[in-house]
Protein backbone atom coordinates (compact mmCIF):
# COMPACT_ATOMS: atom_id res chain seq x y z
CA UNK A 1 0.00 0.00 0.00
CA UNK A 2 1.29 3.21 -1.02
CA UNK A 3 1.56 5.60 1.89
CA UNK A 4 -0.21 8.96 0.93
CA UNK A 5 1.34 12.58 1.62
CA UNK A 6 -1.57 13.54 4.55
CA UNK A 7 -1.19 10.18 6.37
CA UNK A 8 -0.04 9.94 10.02
CA UNK A 9 3.15 8.19 9.04
CA UNK A 10 4.81 10.27 6.81
CA UNK A 11 2.88 14.11 8.29
CA UNK A 12 5.70 15.83 10.55
CA UNK A 13 3.23 17.77 11.54
CA UNK A 14 3.91 21.51 13.29
CA UNK A 15 7.44 21.70 14.65
CA UNK A 16 8.35 24.00 17.35
CA UNK A 17 12.30 23.97 17.40
CA UNK A 18 13.19 26.01 14.44
CA UNK A 19 10.26 28.63 15.33
CA UNK A 20 11.80 28.65 19.13
CA UNK A 21 14.50 29.42 17.09
CA UNK A 22 13.63 32.17 14.89
CA UNK A 23 12.03 34.42 18.37
CA UNK A 24 15.59 33.89 20.26
CA UNK A 25 17.35 35.22 16.86
CA UNK A 26 14.68 37.90 17.00
CA UNK A 27 15.39 38.51 20.62
CA UNK A 28 19.18 38.97 20.18
CA UNK A 29 18.70 41.30 17.14
CA UNK A 30 16.51 43.68 19.01
CA UNK A 31 18.64 43.62 22.21
CA UNK A 32 21.72 44.17 19.51
CA UNK A 33 20.30 47.08 18.33
CA UNK A 34 18.93 48.93 21.55
CA UNK A 35 22.33 49.07 23.32
CA UNK A 36 23.67 50.60 20.22
CA UNK A 37 20.97 53.49 20.47
CA UNK A 38 22.91 56.91 20.98
CA UNK A 39 21.85 58.56 24.53
CA UNK A 40 20.61 62.03 24.50
CA UNK A 41 22.89 64.84 26.08
CA UNK A 42 21.62 67.87 28.02
CA UNK A 43 23.49 70.92 26.65
CA UNK A 44 24.67 73.76 29.04
CA UNK A 45 23.06 76.54 27.26
CA UNK A 46 23.40 79.85 29.31
CA UNK A 47 20.61 81.98 27.98
CA UNK A 48 20.43 86.11 28.85
CA UNK A 49 18.64 87.11 31.53
CA UNK A 50 15.90 89.51 31.51
CA UNK A 51 12.79 90.00 28.89
CA UNK A 52 14.83 87.89 25.99
CA UNK A 53 15.34 89.27 22.97
CA UNK A 54 13.69 92.65 23.69
CA UNK A 55 16.73 92.91 26.17
CA UNK A 56 19.13 91.65 23.51
CA UNK A 57 18.33 94.68 21.33
CA UNK A 58 18.11 97.40 23.82
CA UNK A 59 21.81 98.49 23.62
CA UNK A 60 23.52 99.43 20.54
CA UNK A 61 26.19 96.65 18.94
CA UNK A 62 29.79 96.99 19.43
CA UNK A 63 31.08 99.56 17.07
CA UNK A 64 34.69 97.53 15.82
CA UNK A 65 38.23 99.36 16.75
CA UNK A 66 39.58 99.40 12.99
CA UNK A 67 43.60 99.84 13.56
CA UNK A 68 45.11 99.82 9.62
CA UNK A 69 48.88 99.21 8.84
CA UNK A 70 50.23 100.08 5.34
CA UNK A 71 53.09 98.73 3.14
CA UNK A 72 55.51 100.98 5.12
CA UNK A 73 53.98 99.94 8.65
CA UNK A 74 52.15 103.73 9.12
CA UNK A 75 49.27 103.09 11.67
CA UNK A 76 46.66 104.63 10.82
CA UNK A 77 43.23 104.68 13.34
CA UNK A 78 40.14 106.94 12.45
CA UNK A 79 42.34 107.94 9.23
CA UNK A 80 44.55 109.60 11.79
CA UNK A 81 48.39 108.52 11.97
CA UNK A 82 49.51 107.18 15.35
CA UNK A 83 53.38 107.07 16.33
CA UNK A 84 56.31 107.36 14.03
CA UNK A 85 57.97 104.59 12.04
CA UNK A 86 61.05 104.36 14.67
CA UNK A 87 58.57 103.51 17.75
CA UNK A 88 58.88 100.45 18.73
CA UNK A 89 56.56 100.72 21.62
CA UNK A 90 53.58 103.33 19.73
CA UNK A 91 52.69 105.20 23.13
CA UNK A 92 50.10 106.96 21.37
CA UNK A 93 48.62 104.11 20.29
CA UNK A 94 48.55 102.34 23.52
CA UNK A 95 47.33 105.69 25.22
CA UNK A 96 44.48 105.61 22.93
CA UNK A 97 43.52 102.36 23.48
CA UNK A 98 43.76 102.70 26.89
CA UNK A 99 41.48 105.79 27.20
CA UNK A 100 39.09 104.05 24.88
CA UNK A 101 39.06 101.28 27.01
CA UNK A 102 38.47 102.79 30.17
CA UNK A 103 35.97 105.15 29.01
CA UNK A 104 33.96 102.55 27.19
CA UNK A 105 35.13 99.20 28.26
CA UNK A 106 36.58 95.90 26.50
CA UNK A 107 33.34 95.50 24.33
CA UNK A 108 34.16 96.93 21.06
CA UNK A 109 36.42 94.91 19.07
CA UNK A 110 39.68 95.59 18.09
CA UNK A 111 40.27 94.79 14.14
CA UNK A 112 43.81 94.78 13.04
CA UNK A 113 44.36 94.80 8.97
CA UNK A 114 47.37 94.95 7.76
CA UNK A 115 48.06 95.18 3.97
CA UNK A 116 49.85 91.96 2.77
CA UNK A 117 53.32 93.71 2.46
CA UNK A 118 53.34 95.06 6.00
CA UNK A 119 56.11 94.05 7.99
CA UNK A 120 54.84 91.21 10.51
CA UNK A 121 57.35 92.97 13.24
CA UNK A 122 54.94 96.45 13.25
CA UNK A 123 52.03 94.07 13.40
CA UNK A 124 53.81 92.95 16.33
CA UNK A 125 54.17 95.77 18.20
CA UNK A 126 50.91 96.71 17.44
CA UNK A 127 49.69 93.59 19.07
CA UNK A 128 52.06 94.14 22.11
CA UNK A 129 50.70 97.85 22.28
CA UNK A 130 46.91 96.43 22.75
CA UNK A 131 47.77 93.79 25.35
CA UNK A 132 49.49 96.92 27.36
CA UNK A 133 46.19 98.65 27.25
CA UNK A 134 44.12 95.38 28.10
CA UNK A 135 42.45 94.94 24.42
CA UNK A 136 40.47 91.39 25.51
CA UNK A 137 38.41 91.07 22.25
CA UNK A 138 41.39 91.35 18.87
CA UNK A 139 40.75 90.07 15.41
CA UNK A 140 42.63 90.14 12.19
CA UNK A 141 40.45 91.13 8.63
Amino acid sequence: MAASVGSEDGDVGFQIAPMVDVVFVLLLFFMASAGSQVAERELNINLPSGRGAASLASGPPPAPIIIDVDQEGVISLNEQTYDSLDSKDLPQLRAWLKETIDRFGDKDPVIIRPSPEANHGRIMEILNAAAAAGVQNLTFN
